[in-house]
């Protein structure tokens, strides 16, 4: 076991580092009051790479390897969720998804332009009656010739208004169930598809999330992604994809909880002395440093295994589950110390707290990711070898 950065990767939390102090947290506080990011923001991430880090160099990305992917995650999380979660979508749940089931014309139609940050990609699985129970879905797709026509409903889907290409969830078979989904790549453009934000969200206000629409959306068969019937696999790949990095963000949310933390404590004295010296205070600090190094290393541990070509639905489903409660935890404790400070937008914590949330819900609940340790330890769950593995790094 190597617990050392290489070079490149020192090089790389650096560079995001510095970006995030420079063009994201001072202007965070207004994005999220106003409900949305400056759009040139994207721009600066495809300048810099982040928009394919982990993608191989012959479709337009950085070629670095999944825990550099997770590192970027951490960074930018630390500035704001809204701006991993653009990235978890983007690279999680699409590129990576393109990476291990695409034909290689899809590979160079989407994926490329992707990596290149040229083109935003998102993810639609959610339904307004289908989150956790993915077999409830009610969007069809049925084949006319040499298309799909789509119709149905997808909610919670982050970057709804701003992303260019999207997988989407269907039936092609409804009697089959799980069985009988299949995934496609939708274009914004074409006629039939609409989206609409959410407004009045609890947290991770300066992200785009809403619902999309499909009303006879004609999809060149070629966009079929696997094959047909292949859905449900491929959404449960994407998914510990996406759950690997938002588990990577919750570190990062961690690390700017002990930060303002751990500045507030040498600032503010009661008692005739600091508040980091009480105990109580001290303890809270304690454990989100306990909680912040634990997840790391089950973030970390995941992403070697993805490096070496391994299924890790096991490891990062108990890495999701874990990294998001300590973080909800820290963002909590975060607050308590900063006291009634912490319960106004003078401190971020309040924000940290309000965005701390979402991820113990979406990309599989904690109650979800019980059940499935539970039935991991008990043997009644295995995980198999796929047909389409991601691939191993160092890229071929």
């Amino acid at each position: 076991m190597n617990f050392e950065y290489t070079a490149e990767q020192t090089l790389l939390r650096k560079t995001v580092r510095q970006f995030v102090d420079a063009e994201i947290i001072p202007h965070i506080a207004r994005w999220d009051a106003q409900g949305g990011f400056d759009q040139a923001v994207w721009k600066r991430l495809a300048e810099l790479g982040f928009m394919g880090v982990c993608v191989p160099e012959k479709y337009g990305g950085a070629g670095m390897d999944y825990n550099s992917l997770a590192i970027v995650c951490e960074e930018l999380e630390r500035g704001d969720t809204a701006f991993r979660t653009a990235v978890s979508v983007h690279i999680g749940l699409n590129s990576m998804t393109l990476m291990q089931w695409g034909t290689e014309a899809q590979k160079q139609n989407y994926l490329t332009p992707q990596a290149k940050g040229e083109k935003i990609g998102a993810f639609g699985l959610t339904e307004p009656g289908a989150g956790s129970d993915v077999a409830a879905m009610s969007s069809y797709a049925k084949r006319e010739g040499d298309y799909y026509i789509l119709n149905g409903q997808k909610t919670w889907i982050s970057l709804c208004d701003v992303a260019d290409h999207f997988i989407v969830f269907a039936y092609t078979d409804k009697e089959k169930l799980h069985h009988g989904i299949s995934a496609f790549i939708v274009e914004r453009e074409w006629a039939g598809f609409s989206s609409k934000a959410i407004k009045g969200k609890y947290g991770i206000r300066a992200g785009n999330t809403g619902e999309l629409f499909f009303e006879d959306v004609k999809i060149p068969a070629e966009n079929l992604l696997g094959e047909e019937g292949e859905g449900f696999k491929i959404a449960m790949s994407a998914l510990d994809n996406g759950r690997f990095t938002v588990a990577a963000g919750a570190v990062g949310l961690m690390q700017a909880c002990l930060e303002a933390s751990v500045k507030y404590c040498k600032e503010r004295e009661t008692f005739g002395k600091p508040i980091g010296e009480h105990q109580l205070v001290g303890q809270m600090l304690a454990k989100m440093e306990a909680g912040y190094e634990m997840s790391r290393l089950l973030v970390y541990r995941v992403g070697e295994l993805k490096n070496t070509g391994v299924r890790n639905t096991r490891e990062t489903s108990l890495a999701k589950w874990q990294a998001c409660d300590f973080a909800n935890k820290a963002a909590d404790d975060a607050m308590q110390i900063h006291g009634a400070y912490g319960y106004s937008d003078d401190y971020p914590v309040a924000r940290y707290l309000r965005n701390s949330k979402a991820p113990v819900i979406y990309e599989g609940t904690r109650e979800i990711h019980t059940i499935m340790q539970a039935d991991y330890v008990l043997g009644k769950r295995e995980d198999k070898k796929l047909r389409c593995m991601l691939p191993s790094w160092p890229f071929e």
